[in-house]
């Protein structure tokens, strides 16, 4: 089934995601984009990832396009998500297409949708567009036809966005501490994105996986621990202060510390939110989703800030920034959010800001966690993928309709159906299961301050589904 998913529409290539499919759903957004902009001229930006096919992928949907009449503005070589929001909001674009599966492994490709404001599109949105992919599949004939390249236009986009970057970081700040940073480009989007910047700013940097390789070296292109390895052992080699990862569409991170040490995403926001409005002074509403860590419940509560939860999937963090409710949004899946900035996830800038941090403050990640900690309280979180299964989904429905009154022994405070199931517990303690958006799981999620709480919750949920 065709199904724009948290992150877009993903699929395994040859199998749902074909040529076939992904000419009629660029057919299918063209024709929403024509109902939702009657007698106006419609242009839309057209970007993809290093994976296998995405660069055709892109080419096809251009010559839709260019037989609807609709202007293109085809990325000249791939590049990430974020500076493709970039360039909608920079051209007055009505929309974009990514081709990119963005962490999926190699065999998989997508289609990401954006709106004329830069930002993932909501469902109502990509609901209207299923529906006419579903409609237009019934009758759907293709002929062979040339694109009409007076509509089609090639563009950079890596300049633009990189000039933007620029004055979002204290790049001055990490040159006087000397801060020297490990670069995993993990064979994507961000290579001549995320290296160039530190180097055109004179930050010394050592740099793995800077060119292309549709199959990712062998793993899929996330930023996990076991795939940061080899990043994590550059760390130690070159005596970095730090390590940045970036996956294959460049808008998530990972980050290692000083002895290659993997820090959770979930941290990593953490200590992100506590530098901005505790070193530089930010004041505003910060989100995060059901997904994401209760510190951010803490560190809102001590600045007395406006918290705002919601749904996984950043496009509902990007609807508040879009409204000017936040200045700041995390998702633990490594997805960002800063004000004044983009609509749209960006590792890369993540990643920056991390180096920004560790070098006005001093201190190393670890140090700065210790003092996280010893602040708001330790947190210990997990993430655990579940198969789904026919009698597992039947299980996890029961519970949405009938959640238990106590979980792992404790009374549940609270249980909230939104994405799965939310159980919420004393000491800002909680689970959530939820079905994955992209892939055939459970995602099972629990944060806990004691190792022992946190395995009686994941004890718990399996017990549940078993």
């Amino acid at each position: 089934m065709v199904h724009f998913g948290t992150s877009g529409w993903r699929a395994i290539m040859g199998q749902e995601f074909t040529f076939q499919n992904v000419r009629i759903m660029v057919q299918a957004i063209a024709n929403v984009l024509k109902g939702k902009f009657p007698g106006r001229e419609i242009s839309v930006v057209v970007n993809y990832d290093t994976r296998f096919l995405s660069e055709r992928y892109a080419s096809e949907a251009a010559k839709i396009l260019s037989h609807n009449k609709i202007g293109v503005f085809l990325a000249e070589r791939d590049a990430p998500s974020q500076a493709q929001s970039f360039q909608i909001i920079k051209r007055k674009a009505q929309g974009g297409l990514n081709f990119t599966a963005s962490f999926n492994p190699p065999e998989y490709n997508g289609l990401k949708y954006n709106t004329e404001n830069g930002a993932p599109a909501m469902p109502a949105e990509t609901d209207a567009i299923e529906a006419e992919f579903r409609t237009l599949r019934k009758n759907y004939s293709f002929t062979p036809a040339y694109p009409r390249t007076e509509f089609i236009r090639k563009i950079d986009l890596k300049k633009d966005y990189l000039t933007f970057l620029q004055g979002k970081i204290d790049f001055d700040a990490i040159r006087r501490a000397g801060v020297k940073v490990g670069v995993d480009l993990l064979y994507g989007t961000s290579r001549e994105y995320l290296d160039e910047i530190l180097e055109e700013n004179r930050i010394p940097v050592e740099e793995i996986h800077g060119y292309i390789d549709p199959y990712f070296g062998g793993i899929a292109p996330s930023c996990t621990e076991e795939n940061m390895a080899e990043l994590a052992a550059l760390v130690r080699e070159k005596k970095c202060d730090l390590g940045i990862a970036t996956d294959a569409d460049g808008d998530r991170f990972g980050i290692v510390d000083h002895q290659g040490r993997m820090v959770v995403q979930n941290l990593i926001l953490s200590l992100l939110l506590n530098y901005l409005v505790g070193v530089k002074g930010w004041r505003g509403g910060v989100a995060r989703s059901v997904a994401t860590t209760h510190l951010f419940d803490r560190i809102a509560r001590k600045y007395d800030l406006p918290l705002y939860r919601t749904q996984v999937g950043f496009k509902y963090i990007a609807d508040l920034f879009l409204r000017g409710l936040i200045i700041f949004g995390g998702e633990e899946s490594a997805s960002i959010a800063v004000k004044d900035h983009l609509p749209e996830k960006d590792g890369i800038l993540a990643g920056l800001l991390v180096a920004e941090m560790v070098a006005v403050s001093g201190k190393s990640l670890a140090a700065l966690i210790g003092d996280l900690f010893k602040e708001y309280g330790e947190r210990i979180g997990i993430q655990i993928n579940i198969p789904l299964t026919a009698d597992r989904g039947k299980k996890l429905r029961k519970l949405i309709q009938s959640p238990p009154a106590r979980l792992a022994g404790r009374p549940v405070l609270m249980a909230t159906a939104i994405e799965g199931l939310k159980f919420d517990l004393a000491d800002d303690d909680w689970l959530l299961l939820r079905l994955s958006g992209t892939e055939p799981l459970i995602r099972c999620y629990a944060e806990a301050g004691s190792r022992a709480d946190l395995n009686n919750l994941v004890k718990a949920a399996e017990e549940k589904l078993a």
